[in-house]
């Protein structure tokens, strides 16, 4: 165990510039990020479409080329140990790239034999089983619906049985008992010591999933901390109330509260979990002598936590590397640290709804 590395996947100063071409000018997809993802963790890498995830992936997994900066998969730099560092890593990219006139056995066959794995040691079928397929090992592919391709993607990832598994928003288009199938296998996977790095745009999936979470926006990290900290800042939340006759103005004794009086019988609440409960809001109306005839809560999901990060930023540069794991200095903060009571976070300029 002393000969494997801390850092699954570490990335220091990582830049990518793409080049101007024609009247498209020269854009910076990578901007110096800072990453470590330790070994054994479900780690969740966030962000809005365009933020440079798949870009942070293609260069790990070798069909992209840095600008800048260093990179390392399983202690394997990918400049100095190319070879090693793209064996240590398998990747389950967002496009459907399998061929229609092969069979899912023969496609994890051709897959094993380009990483070298000898054929005795090939498990095509046993990973086939394990996904749901060994039914369709013999099926042409072209002939599979779109979730068993997807499952098919994640087979083709694990065929040499690589330490860090790479899933690129593996869920996008399926439907919720696939979804709840490709989970469950992610967590035996982890549970067995690989290492799990998910992109996603489902905060519910990485809530669920994911013992560390990072945010990236615009070529930055602007967030990186455990999972219990970055979602703590989910605590606002909002109740709207519907009322039974018309009101003019907010009662005095609800001014506590702050409610709003968004239509003449529609009160809304906004709070925080953590610091107020439904029952003392339900109280204070019927206290106020008003009726309720309906009411719902909403939560702050994804595209709010993306605003709350990027709002009213700054361009800062950074000062080391992003470890999930600190609890004070100016990227992560404690329980409180942040403007909205889960951790402190670095920011920059731009908004974050896709």
């Amino acid at each position: 165990m002393s000969d494997l590395p801390c850092q699954a996947i570490a990335v220091r100063g990582l830049t990518k510039t793409y080049a101007a071409s024609g009247r498209s000018p020269a854009k910076q997809a990578l901007i110096g990020i800072d990453l470590e993802i330790p070994r054994g963790s479900l780690f969740g890498l966030l962000g809005p479409n365009g933020a440079g995830k798949s870009t942070l992936i293609n260069i790990l997994a070798g069909l992209v080329n840095k600008t800048a900066g260093s990179a390392e998969i399983w202690g394997y730099d990918i400049d100095r140990t190319p070879r090693q560092s793209r064996a240590a890593i398998g990747v389950v990219p967002q496009e459907l790239n399998i061929d229609p006139f092969f069979t899912p056995r023969e496609i994890l066959e051709l897959q094993a034999g380009l990483y070298g794995v000898p054929p005795a040691e090939r498990r095509s079928d046993e990973i086939l089983h394990v996904l749901g397929l060994a039914d369709k090992a013999s099926a042409y592919s072209r002939t599979l619906s779109g979730g068993m391709r997807r499952r098919l993607m994640v087979a083709k990832a694990m065929v040499h049985g690589p330490p860090v598994l790479v899933l690129d928003e593996p869920t996008a288009g399926v439907d919720i008992e696939l979804r709840q199938q490709l989970w469950a296998h992610v967590r035996e996977l982890n549970r067995r010591g690989t290492t799990v790095l998910l992109t996603t745009h489902y905060l519910e999936e990485a809530e669920e999933l994911c013992d560390r979470i990072a945010i990236i926006n615009h070529g930055r990290v602007i967030a990186c901390d455990r999972t219990e900290n970055l979602l703590a800042q989910l605590d606002n939340k909002e109740l709207t109330l519907i009322l039974d006759r018309d009101l003019e103005a907010v009662p005095a004794t609800l001014a506590e509260h702050a409610p709003q009086l968004a239509a003449p019988r529609r009160l809304v609440f906004q709070y925080r979990a953590s610091e107020s409960q439904v029952s003392q809001i339900l109280a204070a109306v019927a206290a106020a002598g008003l009726t309720i005839v309906d009411m719902t809560t909403e939560e702050t999901d994804l595209e709010d936590i993306f605003l709350q990060l990027t709002r009213g930023a700054h361009d800062g540069p950074r000062d080391g590397p992003h470890d999930g794991s600190r609890t004070g200095g100016p990227h992560t903060g404690g329980p409180h640290g942040g403007p909205h009571g889960g951790a402190a976070i670095d920011r920059v300029d731009g908004g974050g709804r896709r």
